[in-house]
């Protein structure tokens, strides 16, 4: 696959790579279409598997290639250092605009352990708040899978492109099940989910125009998409999937899962 992909434009091989992560966004969605309620300790695993891939992606994907490049030794360890924490740092910033958006925590309650049914209703304004906050930290995912295909290697901006792609399943889902449990057609709320994943591919164009312009700042550049997407897993993804609700061993273990099988991919790719 990574032969016949290099005959390719590399640019456009990176800006359909980051579209096709963001339609993942429209496909998580799809369940909608034959039920409403989703047991919350499958959104739990779900979201548990999602974290690890990230975390592999970002690792190994991210991290590890910009340390790579940037040759080492303080300096370039620096740099890394300074690019994560910067990363970090935009989304924290990102974040202050919108307030109590963690990826779940005020679309899907528990339910008092019910897990299942969709009782409380939220204000229709809170759900586009947060669909809003998810559309807006899907740029910088779009700008990681840009970055990564930057300096020509396919294999490791395929990889990044698949961990954010299985991330984005269960996130589809929870922009569309608050929209249908507000009363919003169900094809509606299938469009809405896939448009938040479609600023992805507005990020994997900058990110990779950026790169292929500048070429030295692609250390900085991953690590800062990886400052991005590490403050993504840490504040909203596994806080979410260990919420009080008896499913945090289950998500525990399907981080695991996660994590693991995106290694295996990243060295298969690789």
């Amino acid at each position: 696959m990574i032969e016949y992909l290099m005959q390719f434009n590399i640019f456009w091989v990176g800006v359909i790579s980051s579209l096709a992560a963001g339609i993942a966004t429209g496909i998580g969605s799809l369940p909608i279409f034959f039920t409403r309620h989703i047991p919350k300790k499958v959104l739990d695993a779900l979201l548990g598997a999602a974290a690890g891939v990230m975390l592999a992606a970002t690792s190994f994907s991210l991290i590890v290639p910009a340390l790579e490049k940037a040759g080492g030794g303080v300096n370039g360890a620096s740099t890394v250092l300074i690019g994560i924490l910067s990363g970090g740092v935009f989304l924290d910033l990102v974040d202050k605009f919108f307030p109590n958006t963690n990826l779940l925590a005020n679309s899907l309650p528990d339910n008092g352990g019910k897990s299942g049914f969709l009782s409380i209703q939220p204000r229709l304004r809170k759900v586009w708040i947060f669909i809003l906050a998810v559309t807006v930290h899907n740029f910088p995912e779009g700008m990681a899978v840009g970055v990564g295909f930057g300096d020509g290697d396919i294999a490791n901006g395929l990889t990044i492109a698949i961990g954010i792609g299985l991330q984005n399943l269960p996130e589809g889902l929870a922009v569309a099940l608050p929209l249908i449990r507000e009363g919003i057609p169900r094809w509606k709320a299938f469009f809405v989910a896939l448009a938040t994943g479609l600023v992805e591919p507005i990020g994997g164009f900058l990110g990779i125009s950026l790169v292929s312009i500048a070429k030295p700042m692609l250390p900085f550049t991953l690590a800062f998409a990886a400052g991005a997407m590490l403050f993504v897993i840490a504040h909203e993804i596994i806080p979410e999937s260990q919420t009080n609700n008896g499913h945090s061993k289950l998500a525990t273990y399907a981080l695991l899962f996660g994590f693991v099988i995106m290694m295996f991919l990243d060295v298969v790719l690789g």
